[in-house]
């Protein structure tokens, strides 16, 4: 699901996320050998503003700089989650529990796609809610996994129809 360098990533700047008040979600390395793009996504209660992620870049950069896990340039693109959150560690499924999640995983019961509501985590397995039937996915399985957003457009700000 991360690879090594993500991993040692993640380790890195999840203490340093902490200390300014965020939680690091997830760390995602794209493109290639020539230019990698490095993918921080940050996140607080009650969400995380253009401030925090513009302070964010900067202490990054810092300890990118230090550490030098590219040996060269890279892209460092800082941001929130959005509405489709990764869902990287067995304590995400915890905390959105009730939430709609799309799951990749390794080949189970000849699928390797599920969506749906998720219902519980026991021990290293998640149940998930599928089509009103109950899978239970073990996370070790688990490639990929995001919530599913959802965009309410019923209403305005001022409670009126659209």
């Amino acid at each position: 699901m991360v690879t090594e360098l993500e991993a040692r990533l993640e380790a890195t700047l999840a203490p340093a996320a902490l200390s300014h008040g965020l939680e690091l979600v997830a760390v995602e390395l794209a493109g290639g050998h020539g230019h990698p793009v490095l993918r921080v996504f940050l996140d607080k209660e009650g969400g995380v503003g253009l401030d925090e992620i513009c302070e964010a870049n900067s202490w990054i950069s810092a300890l990118l700089d230090e550490s030098e896990p590219f040996g060269g340039s890279y892209t460092l693109e800082v941001s929130s989650p959005g509405i489709d959150r990764p869902l990287r560690k067995l304590g995400d499924f915890e905390r959105f529990v009730g939430s709609i999640a799309t799951l990749r995983t390794h080949k189970l019961d000849g699928r390797t796609r599920f969506t749906g509501t998720i219902d519980g985590v026991t021990d290293d397995t998640i149940a998930l809610d599928v089509d009103s039937e109950l899978v239970r996915i073990p996370f070790s399985a688990v490639r990929n996994a995001h919530l599913k957003g959802e965009v309410d457009f019923g209403q305005g700000k001022d409670g009126c129809e659209q």
